[in-house]
């Protein structure tokens, strides 16, 4: 299935796009983001990192890989990009189906919890999936807020390298059942 672009209430989810580049570039280029992210993202982050990044996501795509990459899009802004969120819906990972990073001048606005609402809608509407697992740093409180929020149930630990030197992640799994009981209570905005 391709990527399709899903709207919230103040964001657009546009599928990736090799335009991106500069704009993922220059926010992600940031310690503060990448500090709670596992190894496997380079630091210091290189000058084409995002560029490398960008390419290699679409080729995956293009190979027929199930994967979907949005970029945010503030609804009301330029269309730049703000952040991003992948989904690997049926790949059996340790590290989770999921992952996420948001420009650091947008954190604390609930972006992320209504973005991934989309994406969690996404995942069990036409996707229909019954569950998939996600995981964060454990010192990463906002991440886990985020989950927390979007209806993901912890389900314990695993060992994954991050930049801070941490190895301890915390493992979450997020059912059909769970989210619609939360999507259905909380109403989280979409």
């Amino acid at each position: 299935m391709l990527t399709p672009t899903l709207h919230t209430a103040r964001l657009v989810l546009r599928p990736l796009a090799r335009s991106d580049a500069p704009a993922i570039q220059r926010h992600f280029n940031n310690w503060n983001i990448i500090r709670s992210l596992a190894t496997i993202v380079p630091w210091p982050y290189p000058d084409d990192g995002a560029e490398t990044f960008v390419r290699l996501q679409l080729d995956k795509i293009a190979a027929g890989e199930e994967i979907h990459q949005w970029v945010l899009v503030l609804r009301d802004g330029d269309g730049t990009a703000i952040g991003n969120v992948h989904f690997r819906p049926r790949v059996e990972s340790r590290k989770g189906h999921r992952g996420f990073w948001l420009a650091e001048p947008y954190w604390n606005q609930g972006l992320m919890t209504e973005a991934i609402a989309a994406v969690n809608d996404f995942a069990f509407g036409p996707l229909g999936l019954d569950a998939f697992y996600v995981c964060n740093v454990a010192s990463n409180v906002a991440s886990r807020r985020v989950k927390q929020k979007t209806g993901a149930e912890f389900s314990g630990f695993i060992d994954l390298a991050h930049h801070t030197g941490e190895t301890r992640s915390e493992r979450w799994i997020v059912r059909r059942e769970t989210w619609l009981r939360c999507r259905s209570s909380q109403q989280p905005p979409a």
